[in-house]
């Protein structure tokens, strides 16, 4: 298969130092590849997942190991579905604080460990446009195998800006105008009642434990979801889902930060 970007073999240069991250499954591997920040070290694709992906991308550059599907599977999480596609690449380069724009809208996570929960924030906030997701360094789980296929190609998309301490962080970031909005289900103030604006950090609570003390006390406004049904509470990746579209959906009319 014709192409520039070879990742049959280790490539030249790259480190085998075991830091690689591993993305499985079609869409992760078709948007690392179309990435040009992404570094690929190896590409595995059974002859099925290579004609797909020459089918639906023939745009892509690119140049596979073919492998059987067995292959593949005793590379990956027991029970993953990495429908033939496996790939291994250097972690993209994290933003700093510094980084983030005067009109950023950002996603802040608070010691949200499940890699599943993690992903799909990452997939919604790239639906959504968020221009970066915060974690911490500890007490964050890795951008690589569940995470990546929950995210579904939206790593590629989402910066990720790794800090030591969120409300410290939150801090700094409130110093520059930036509203600080927290999610839980204990807030005082129902979501519908804040007002969309830039810039603006939404910072989510892990299930069960919400958003540490701390972290409550560094956010301008805690919301909660008022839902009308018999189930009271949504799934983190959920609740961001709706925050998002509430705080930047269609029909919103985004106002000044001071708001």
């Amino acid at each position: 298969m014709p192409g520039t970007r070879s990742a049959g073999a280790r490539m030249r240069g790259a480190p085998a130092d075991g830091h690689e991250v591993v993305l499985y499954g079609f869409h992760p591997v078709a948007e690392a590849l179309a990435n040009p920040r992404r570094r690929i070290r190896r590409l595995l694709l059974t002859e099925n997942a290579a004609v797909r992906l020459r089918t639906e991308h023939p745009e892509l550059a690119f140049e596979p190991e073919i492998v059987r599907a067995d292959a593949i599977s005793r590379l990956v999480e027991a029970d993953a579905v990495h429908q033939g596609f496996y790939l291994e690449a250097d972690p993209l380069p994290s933003l700093d604080l510094d980084d983030l724009g005067p009109d950023a809208l950002v996603l802040a996570l608070d010691q949200i460990t499940d890699p599943h929960n993690v992903g799909a924030i990452t997939r919604t906030a790239a639906a959504f446009g968020v221009d970066a997701i915060i974690t911490t360094n500890r007490h964050s789980p890795s951008a690589t195998g569940v995470l990546a296929k929950a995210a579904s190609g939206g790593l590629e998309h989402v910066p990720v800006v790794s800090v030591r301490n969120l409300s410290d962080a939150l801090i700094v970031l409130g110093k520059r105008g930036f509203r600080r909005i927290g999610l839980d289900s204990e807030g005082d103030t129902p979501l519908g009642a804040v007002p969309p604006g830039r810039p603006a950090v939404v910072v989510l609570g892990a299930e069960g434990r919400g958003l540490r003390q701390r972290t409550r006390d560094n956010c301008d406004v805690v919301a909660r979801l008022d839902m009308p049904g018999a189930v009271k509470s949504l799934n983190v990746s959920n609740a961001a889902a709706v925050a998002l579209y509430a705080l930047c959906g269609p029909g919103s009319e985004p106002v000044s930060g001071d708001a």
